[in-house]
């Protein structure tokens, strides 16, 4: 299994009958899973199955889900209301007699009085309606699969900047480690020159206590325990994006251990040369830092 980023697109489009749909899914990097779903009144209940699929496909990132729908004019279907019509006949009926003179009232006047006649649209049956669901949630889930194989895609060009910037801390760990300041035959001379320089510039202090205080400062300038977890570091990185699959957090706790190793490495220096390793260290460990942000 490869690693996967958090970032990326998909939009799938869909219908049942006369009612046409399109699903885009935009996914942004997060610590957990969070998915923001707008659909059209009416759709409300497809959020819980939504979510369900969601976390069975992806396990970080923030997604910003909308359903965009079309619906055709419905079928609509004209209903004579029989007590509104009984009612006008009646009342017609009344003033004719009271007035026979005046012609009876004609089919389209009849029609035409308020709530005689009612235009309505064909109403979905629950089955209908149920199978639009269903339809709607499938195309959802294919949107996630499309949505999971370009994060996919970006997550296989991350692990190959990932791999270059591992190969570059380890390198850079290396050159501190060979680099001709951490010999002890500098170390003692750069030492011995700082004590002379001391007994110079104050007669009164002891040599031997400036010779102690020398070796304890040796001691602690020593890089070799942080050059040794650094490569442990680079070690566990590599196995973790080998393993693949959604292991952004542990990558994210490796960088963090990164940037201590590092920035313990350039105070300790006490010599440019490696004080400019260390510099370039912290910043190749900041640039893994940023793209492991991106790891689901």
């Amino acid at each position: 299994m490869a690693i996967a980023s958090m970032t990326g697109f998909a939009r799938v489009a869909g219908g049942v009958g006369d009612v046409r749909w399109t699903w885009e899914i935009r996914s942004v990097n997060a610590k957990g899973l969070d998915l923001r779903l707008r659909t059209p009144p009416g759709f409300d209940a497809l959020e819980p199955q939504a979510r369900a699929l969601a976390a069975a496909r992806l396990h970080r990132g923030t997604l910003h889900a909308s359903l965009a729908l079309e619906r055709a004019a419905r079928p609509t279907e004209v209903r004579v209301n029989e007590a509104a019509l009984a009612a006008v006949l009646a009342a017609a009926a009344a003033i004719r007699a009271r007035a026979p003179e005046i012609a009876p009232p004609s089919v389209d006047g009849l029609l035409a009085q308020r709530g005689v006649v009612e235009v309505v649209e064909t109403q979905e049956t629950p089955e209908q309606r149920a199978a639009l669901d269903a339809a709607a949630l499938a195309d959802f889930g294919r949107a996630l699969d499309a949505l999971s194989a370009m994060r996919a895609a970006e997550g296989a060009a991350l692990a190959a900047v990932l791999g270059e910037r591992l190969a570059t801390i380890a390198a850079l760990a290396a050159q501190a480690d060979a680099c001709p300041a951490r010999r002890p035959e500098a170390i003692r001379a750069r030492l011995a020159e700082q004590v002379a320089a001391l007994l110079g510039a104050s007669p009164q202090l002891d040599p031997d206590r400036l010779h102690q205080e020398a070796a304890l400062l040796a001691a602690r300038a020593d890089v070799r325990e942080e050059l040794d977890r650094l490569a442990a570091h680079v070690e566990a990185a590599r196995a973790l994006i080998a393993e693949g699959g959604p292991v952004g957090r542990r990558l994210d706790f490796l960088a963090q251990e990164f940037g201590r190793e590092s920035n313990t490495l350039s105070a300790k220096s006490n010599d440019r040369s490696l004080t400019a390793i260390g510099l370039e260290l912290k910043a190749v460990v900041e640039q893994f830092r940023e793209q492991v942000q991106n790891v689901e």
